[in-house]
């Protein structure tokens, strides 16, 4: 089955602020060698099982817990559907892939697993990821660590033990690992910086090792804004639509470093 897909209100978001977000050092330049899709305003998408890795296809699994699977959002697809369609508007043939799917459009996969910590998200993608053969993961992972306090201190270790893991199973993968939102109760969030200081050195441990990993700063001031959060916890649209932004400049550096090879997935 096959269904049209408009881009609504996300292509108008993204048409009025792309110029001023979009501020990695070199996108300008890079998004101006690609041509838009000749679907851009509108695309089909075949509603199939994503098991098929199909040459061409930029394969992204979104890992994490309730912000990957959208909790927050109007129509549950979070920061999703508008990054998708920000890759198709600029000629990347891109799907998203996992055992879940929540959200309107068509390509709604994702591994996003709510109230899950670490260890327990990278249970869930040890039954998935050799199955699904992803390219790229985006990790959002580690805010039901800091709610739950649990052993903070190894929170980093934790997530370094996943990212072994998916390198393992998916060799050539490039990882894009985001820090932590924040959080609008102060000692929670005074953990999430604990935590986010882990994962920042965790990258750089990894970069060392000449691993294909980016770092995605989500708590940033390009990040959404906690106090626009619909619970303290969880992004609105807008917020959402600014955490799509932010993983477009991660995919976007992984192209730059070469972890990824653009030509292999136009449209």
């Amino acid at each position: 089955m096959r269904r049209q897909i408009k881009f609504s209100h996300w292509q108008r978001m993204f048409d009025q602020s792309h110029n001023s977000c979009l501020r990695c050092p070199g996108i300008n330049h890079y998004l101006s060698t690609l041509k838009p899709s000749r679907s851009a305003s509108s695309f089909s998408e075949d509603d199939h099982s994503p098991t098929s890795a199909a040459e061409g296809v930029l394969r992204l699994m979104p890992l994490g817990g309730s912000v990957t699977r959208g909790v927050g959002s109007l129509d549950g697809a979070g920061y999703r559907e508008p990054l998708l369609q920000m890759l198709r508007l600029y000629g990347i043939n891109a799907r998203m892939v996992g055992s879940r799917k929540d959200g309107p459009m068509p390509n709604n996969n994702h591994e996003g697993w709510r109230g899950f910590r670490i260890d327990q998200i990278e249970g869930k993608a040890r039954k998935s990821v050799e199955y699904l053969s992803p390219n790229v993961f985006l990790v959002n992972a580690g805010s039901n660590d800091c709610l739950q306090t649990f052993n903070i201190p190894e929170a980093g270790n934790r997530m370094g033990g996943m990212l072994d893991y998916l390198w393992l199973a998916s060799p050539q993968s490039t990882i894009l690992l985001s820090t932590l939102l924040p959080n609008a109760d102060k000692e929670v969030n005074s953990t999430v910086m604990r935590v986010n200081d882990q994962f920042r050195a965790l990258a750089q441990q990894k970069a060392t090792e000449q691993k294909k990993i980016v770092l995605v700063g989500m708590d940033t001031p390009d990040g959404p804004d906690v106090q626009s959060f619909v619970d303290g916890i969880h992004p609105d649209d807008k917020g959402y639509y600014k955490m799509a932004i932010l993983w477009f400049h991660g995919i976007q550096e992984a192209i730059q470093k070469g972890f990824i090879d653009g030509s292999k997935y136009m449209l």
